[in-house]
């Protein structure tokens, strides 16, 4: 009868790099070889005491990563968060509680350091729910059929004065960064990248083993030369019976500060000779692409999920932190079995201010830690989560209360995957 041993659940060292990322690959269904070129370039991510590992002899069998990231709130406040990446269980080690040992340690130490969330995006829904994670944002993405769209097919340039250029990898890292940092700052649910992930995303580094394609980069400048939008996209090379163009352009990504560059990215895309089909990536759900087309259903809906989760680590901090339009208070039961942010909170908000403190006054509304996350950036309804017995009105009508407050007039959206 075999016997399984106890396994060490640790921050790795730099000599255990190495076989932490054989037991990513592996956990990632990837080639376990890692090439060396690779874990150079991996490298660049390793933060002493960030990279954890569950270890059965001198074997890493699990493994989890997190970094420092700033989360834009409602109303364009940023909070400090603790981006929780890289997270899996070898096949032979799992339901042994190694996730939950990992996850318990990096949101302790996250606490520890002032983080006011954490962030991550879920692979399977199922999973980081009882962490007190719940879904914030959500992601579509739109297929669009170009002929049908009942755009101009002469357009040639954007009818505002501005112009679009196309133009390299080096151009994106330099002029990239700073229009990210506009969006960002007025996204609710925007992330901060790294300079790596520019670089990433331009060729210069090579952190998944993918041969490097060169995309097409369109740029946006206004009529009077500022830089508005950035788009990333892709062609194939596909052609029917009689040598009829059936190409594809897929965007990576597209930042827009303005609408005039969301509408000009939106229609170059559509005016590319030969493509009859857009796919517009990971957009906010609300996006104004349909809207922009004379034919909005020329762009169909192919993926609709949830994206960006929440995990709440001080409460107080991430309901001051935020902006609200209308006003009110409530008094929040908050429920954590992680015991990091639990107990009963005072909410008292309006366009000018809010504060938040604890309180033992009756609670108004119960709720999980996770659905808080949810409800946070606005997305979420606390009255539909009512309907679903997600959370438990202590005094009637406390739900819409907590809408009128929390929930935003357009939609937090996070254009990221970490």
């Amino acid at each position: 009868m075999s016997r399984r041993t106890e396994t060490d659940v640790r921050p790795i060292t730099e000599a255990e790099f190495p076989d932490w990322n054989r037991a990513l690959n592996t956990g990632f269904l990837q080639p376990p070889l890692v090439p060396e070129e690779q874990l150079e370039a991996r490298r660049r991510q390793f933060v002493p005491g960030r990279l954890l590992g569950a270890f059965d002899g001198d074997r890493c069998v699990a493994t989890f990563r997190s970094f420092d990231q700033e989360l834009t709130t409602v109303g364009g406040a940023a909070v400090r968060a603790d981006a929780v990446s890289n997270v899996t269980v070898t096949p032979t080690h799992r339901r042994r509680g190694l996730l939950t040992r990992m996850m318990a340690q990096d949101l302790a130490a996250a606490k520890e350091r002032g983080d006011v969330v954490a962030t991550l995006i879920a692979a399977e829904y199922r999973i980081y729910g009882r962490y007190g994670f719940g879904p914030a944002t959500t992601m579509t993405e739109w297929t669009v059929d170009v002929p049908r769209t009942g755009l101009d097919a002469r357009w040639a340039a954007p009818e505002d004065g501005g112009r679009i250029d196309l133009v390299d990898g080096a151009d994106v890292r330099k002029l990239g960064p700073e229009l990210h940092e506009r969006l960002r700052r007025a996204q609710p649910g925007a992330v901060s990248r790294a300079e790596l992930w520019w670089q990433a995303r331009t060729g210069v580094v090579d952190l998944n083993g993918t041969s490097w394609t060169e995309p097409y980069y369109a740029l946006y400048r206004a009529a009077d030369g500022e830089v508005e939008g950035l788009a990333s996209y892709r062609t194939d090379d596909r052609w029917g019976d009689a040598k009829q163009p059936l190409n594809t352009a897929t965007v990576d990504w597209l930042l827009a500060v303005t609408p005039a560059a969301e509408r000009a990215l939106w229609h170059y895309l559509c005016s590319i000779d030969w493509v009859q089909t857009v796919k517009s990536g990971w957009r906010s759900p609300d996006d104004l692409l349909p809207g922009l087309l004379p034919d909005p259903r020329a762009a169909r809906i192919t993926t609709q999920a949830d994206w960006l989760w929440v995990r709440i680590l001080d409460v107080a901090e991430a309901l001051t932190a935020r902006t609200y339009e209308g006003r009110g208070s409530v008094v929040l039961d908050v429920v954590d079995r992680g015991g990091l942010a639990g107990g009963r909170w005072r909410l008292e908000a309006g366009p000018d201010g809010a504060s938040c403190a604890p309180t033992t006054e009756s609670a108004h509304l119960v709720l999980d830690v996770a659905e808080l996350g949810a409800l946070w950036l606005g997305d979420a309804s606390a009255v539909r989560l009512a309907a679903l017995g997600r959370v438990r009105e202590e005094r009637a009508g406390a739900a819409r209360v907590v809408d009128a407050l929390l929930r935003t007039s357009r939609r937090p959206w996070c254009p990221d995957m970490f």
